[in-house]
């Protein structure tokens, strides 16, 4: 064996270990639940049914729950994508300026993100009860009467807006973290440069931040669609889908399904839902891709 191959082969072995992990752990579940989504299935009986593709015609022609659920991810991760993203950015700007405290702001800032969703969940759930919630009655106490009681999570208009606000709240430091560290490996000298020549602020932010903060954002912005599409503890704590279903959001209908004994049923939502986020990743990288160009 000659040296070259030699090199080849201990590279090889030194990730076989890394492809063996994600082969077990990530590989093998997919092919798995691509696999039940054939399947009539309760998850429990030692026999499955095999139907073929007629479950996943069944959710796409004549599931309009799903479809709502669908509507209601996207309506959460468009404010994510807006708000969270937007505040996000304007603290890493704020906190990019090297002003007194920086350390204690990061820390402040990505707090939110380390908890639990459960426990943040049922806290603000507290905060919006109508009967006894703090919320109501700072509301009342600022002359706004008619909130007295007003049970935001129960009413239809209030409750996935209710929840957006508090999933924005929880993840805007993860945003907060990565953007802050792509400004920072912004050159100061550009900055430097761009205020000789006598660029104010915005053009400085629309000629040199923007340009260079693109991937970052890319990054960012496919992170708040996945974490948003995908939210689960969070909606589950506070409102379990109501009221009247009107805050389930996919995942929370896949698990719906798998606890009426649909397993396999559940498995051709969970690949549909897989399928549509795979989708948005792409276009999002694509459209960054030919932004940078």
């Amino acid at each position: 064996m000659n040296k070259a191959a030699k090199e080849k082969t201990i590279n090889l072995l030194f990730i076989l270990p890394a492809v063996a992990l994600f082969s077990i752990f990530s590989l093998y579940p997919i092919i798995r639940t691509v696999q039940l989504s054939f399947y009539k299935w309760d998850g429990i009986a030692t026999t499955m049914q095999f139907v073929g593709l007629l479950q996943y015609k069944d959710i796409i022609f004549h599931n309009p729950a799903f479809w709502k659920s669908m509507a209601n991810a996207a309506y959460v991760t468009t404010l994510a994508l807006t708000f969270q993203n937007g505040l996000a950015l304007l603290l890493a700007l704020l906190v990019s300026r090297e002003i007194r405290g920086e350390n204690i702001y990061r820390t402040i800032f990505f707090l939110p993100p380390v908890l639990s969703g459960i426990v943040v969940g049922l806290i603000w759930k507290w905060i919006y009860d109508g009967n006894y919630g703090i919320l109501n009655h700072f509301l009342t106490g600022v002359g706004l009467s008619h909130f007295t009681n007003f049970a935001w999570l129960a009413e239809i208009k209030t409750s996935l807006t209710a929840v957006a606000v508090v999933h924005m709240w929880k993840g805007f430091g993860y945003g907060f973290i990565i953007l802050l560290a792509g400004l920072q490996t912004i050159p100061k000298e550009l900055y430097e440069a761009a205020k000789v020549d006598g660029a104010d602020s915005w053009q400085q932010f629309k000629h040199i931040t923007v340009p260079s903060m693109i991937p970052v954002f890319t990054v960012v912005a496919i992170l708040t669609i996945l974490g948003s599409m995908q939210i689960f503890d969070l909606l589950y704590s506070m409102t379990q889908g109501g009221p009247a279903g009107h805050t389930h959001v996919p995942i929370t209908r896949i698990y719906q399904f798998m606890g009426n004994g649909e397993f396999g049923y559940s498995t051709a939502m969970s690949v549909i839902f897989g399928c549509l986020l795979l989708a948005v990743s792409f276009i999002q990288i694509e459209v960054s891709r030919r932004m940078n160009k």
